[in-house]
């Protein structure tokens, strides 16, 4: 293969057509077109360059046996072989997109294959399930999805023709014109926020590019917090000012809508880089419109932030739960890690009366942390807001201070 490819990751018993002229479309522009065929029961006539017994054999299982598993096990067979596929052709340097078709079942397989690719390597699914929740197939991974609009069925028609090309054309244009990730001349700091807390974050992205940082924000919705691990795991981050943690109450309890797809404040931990963490949205939970929160959490203080978004007030024994966690996480670090509690409130509907201020509940936290993090890891109390340019200043400077400490350190070993 000596032309950059672009991959097409499809379920050819059913969507031969679609297959044939998607390849057709992309090497007309330039590009090699390798089919990988992850399709499981009919017979066809396309010969794809991965065959479907080649997906399943790398996927662990013999394609003779596949029938044996259960259907959501095939899926995942499929999908792990297919990324082993997209993997190889990306260390060779050859990869140069994704493209996906799919009902459900080849839109799960092709989000599974995706998800091994890192971020920045241009992935694309047109699917019939693209206009429902698309959280589980798109994680925390720069998938884009299409709807098709029509059925993918029959080959290409006055409908999908348009779609297919139009998401053909995005994925050459993507391969071509787009830049990939790229180190800069400045660290790279990530920061964690939210609406409640955009104004200490702001603030401090300023103060930090002023002290010659590049700043990445990353909003506290799972997905985005997620990504920033993975981010930190692949070395593209050098230092971590934690300051929004929401996402933790939804790891430990998992009712929260913005529950984390892996785990936080563990990447920068084990990658042993400088972190500087703060209790930012940790007072309360995000659920969805009034109705849908969960019965044992109605009756507390409620924010109605939109229709779709209410937040509710954690309870100090929640809390107590969450700190032993975050003191496990911080507790584990290899390198320096401090916590900074603002004691004037953690979000802006938990200051000094508003809706969601509770002082008892928040200091049950600091205590479980006093009374669990060892003694590296450094915990201060500012008498101030999260908001406050107080606390900013003293979370920019501990991490820079941090940040110098670690650089001295490398230069020395």
């Amino acid at each position: 293969m000596s032309a950059p490819a672009i991959a097409i990751i499809a379920t050819v018993d059913t969507k031969e057509g679609e297959t044939r002229f998607l390849r057709d479309f992309i090497r007309a522009r330039g590009f090699a077109a390798p089919v990988l065929d992850v399709s499981t029961y009919l017979p066809h006539g396309l010969e794809a360059e991965y065959p479907r017994e080649t997906i399943s054999r790398l996927g662990g299982v013999a394609f003779a046996d596949l029938a044996k598993l259960r259907r959501d096990a095939i899926m995942e067979t499929m999908g792990r072989g297919a990324a082993r596929v997209l993997q190889d052709l990306y260390n060779r340097g050859q990869l140069k997109g994704v493209l996906g078709i799919g009902g459900n079942q080849g839109t799960a397989i092709a989000s599974i294959a995706m998800q091994a690719l890192p971020v920045g390597v241009p992935k694309i699914i047109v699917s019939t399930v693209a206009s429902g929740n698309v959280r589980p197939y798109v994680k925390y991974k720069d998938i884009v999805m299409i709807f098709s609009v029509a059925d993918l069925l029959g080959g290409p028609n006055t409908v999908s023709r348009t779609i297919l090309t139009n998401a053909a054309a995005a994925a050459v244009g993507m391969a071509r014109d787009g830049l990939p990730l790229q180190r800069g001349p400045r660290p790279v700091i990530s920061v964690t926020a939210f609406g409640n807390t955009n104004a200490g974050v702001t603030m401090a992205r300023e103060r930090l590019e002023e002290r010659g940082y590049e700043v990445i924000a990353f909003h506290a919705s799972g997905a985005c917090g997620s990504a920033m691990e993975e981010l930190i795991e692949e070395g593209w981050i050098q230092g971590v000012l934690d300051l929004t943690t929401h996402e933790l109450i939804g790891e430990v309890f998992g009712d929260d809508i913005y529950t984390p797809l892996r785990p936080r404040l563990e990447a920068a931990g084990r990658k042993g880089i400088p972190q500087v963490v703060a209790p930012g949205g940790l007072d309360y939970f995000c659920f969805g419109p009034p109705e849908s929160i969960p019965p044992q959490y109605r009756g507390r203080p409620t924010h109605y932030h939109n229709p779709y978004n209410t937040n509710v007030r954690a309870t100090a024994e929640e809390l107590m739960r969450v700190g032993k966690v975050l003191a496990e996480k911080l507790n584990a670090a290899r390198g320096p890690a401090a916590v900074l509690i603002p004691l004037r409130g953690w979000s802006e509907n938990g200051r000094a009366g508003g809706p969601l201020h509770d002082p008892g509940a928040d200091a049950a936290l600091v205590r479980t942390l006093e009374e669990n993090l060892v003694s590296g890891v450094t915990l201060v109390k500012v008498d101030a807001h999260i908001n406050d340019p107080e606390f900013v200043d003293r979370a920019v400077k501990t991490l820079h201070e941090m940040m110098g400490k670690g650089e001295e350190g490398e230069k020395g070993a």
